[in-house]
């Protein structure tokens, strides 16, 4: 599905993908939040990177309104519920302040814990 706007000056569609990609950067960058989830169906949760970012995002998006649904894998160690409020901040504001559109809801579901070791094991060491 595509968002439309109307406006003075013309139509303006967002697709699902936009919108979908914008809140799964914002989740990223989200301090606290170690990888997206892609899900039982895919398997363990996986450090993403930017072409994979949609993974764990799901979202709705209507004519002026979009609702967003993340699943996500927390540090350990972290306030879990800290976490995900400023998550669901930081989506909101970024999805907002770049489509235009009204997020009515940014429901984030918890999937996991990970710890800093098993971060750093996924990503691939420098050779000299």
């Amino acid at each position: 599905m595509t968002e439309q706007l109307q406006l003075d000056s013309g139509l303006i569609r967002i697709s699902d993908d936009v919108v979908s990609k914008i809140a799964g950067l914002a989740a990223l960058e989200t301090p606290g939040i170690a990888a997206m989830s892609g899900g039982l169906s895919e398997g363990w949760a996986k450090r993403l990177s930017g072409k994979n970012v949609q993974k764990g995002v799901t979202v709705e998006v209507g004519q002026l309104e979009a609702a967003i649904d993340l699943r996500i894998i927390v540090l350990y160690e972290t306030p879990i519920h800290e976490v995900c409020r400023m998550l669901q901040q930081n989506v909101r504001e970024a999805v907002e302040s770049m489509t235009g559109l009204r997020v009515v809801e940014v429901n984030v579901k918890v999937e996991g814990v990970a710890f800093k070791d098993d971060i750093m094991d996924d990503v691939p060491q420098r050779t000299k």
